[in-house]
């Protein structure tokens, strides 16, 4: 029975050890930003993220809203964007804008991407510079949504998750 018992326990802790190995850690939180990395099976993930600081129309119930810069140096992937408005959405509705710069995503199921590497660099440059963005995107019933995110503490962020994974 006692050998069941320490067996058991054993099991347990290496199995919550192995899977907290695999949740995300903050590498620094900087405002309305956080940095975050991982190990996977394709090796390290290092990301910058954020959640809306206004979401709209509250009559729609959604999971939360996350807007992602990602590195994920075992694949070659760099300042990847992608983005969640916590519903499956409408195919192509999606979009993001600060000021004038306005970029179109395109979407599968609950996430959106941005295009290619040039699109993402632009809006990353954007994100730089802005204090806010807005999020537009329609459910696959057709009910818009908007999300307001702050880019306050979005450098720091970025440039913590890079440098994580350089």
């Amino acid at each position: 029975m006692c050998f069941k018992k320490i067996f058991l326990i054993s099991f347990l802790v290496l199995f919550a050890f192995k899977a907290s190995a695999n949740m995300p850690k903050s590498t620094g939180k900087y405002k309305n930003w956080e940095s975050f990395s991982m190990e996977t099976d394709k090796g390290k993930v290092c990301f910058a993220q954020t959640i809306p600081k206004k979401r709209a129309p509250s009559s729609i119930v959604r999971e939360q809203s996350r807007l992602f810069v990602s590195f994920r140096p075992g694949e070659n992937i760099k300042d990847e964007i992608s983005l969640t408005s916590g519903h499956n959405y409408k195919s192509s509705s999606v979009t993001a804008s600060s000021g004038k710069n306005s970029f179109s995503f395109f979407s599968q199921n609950n996430f959106a991407w941005l295009l290619d590497e040039k699109e993402e660099k632009s809006f990353i440059k954007v994100m730089k510079r802005a204090t806010n963005l807005i999020v537009k995107a329609r459910t696959v019933k057709g009910a818009e949504t908007t999300d307001h995110y702050s880019m306050m503490g979005f450098t720091k962020a970025y440039n913590t998750a890079k440098k994580t994974c350089g």
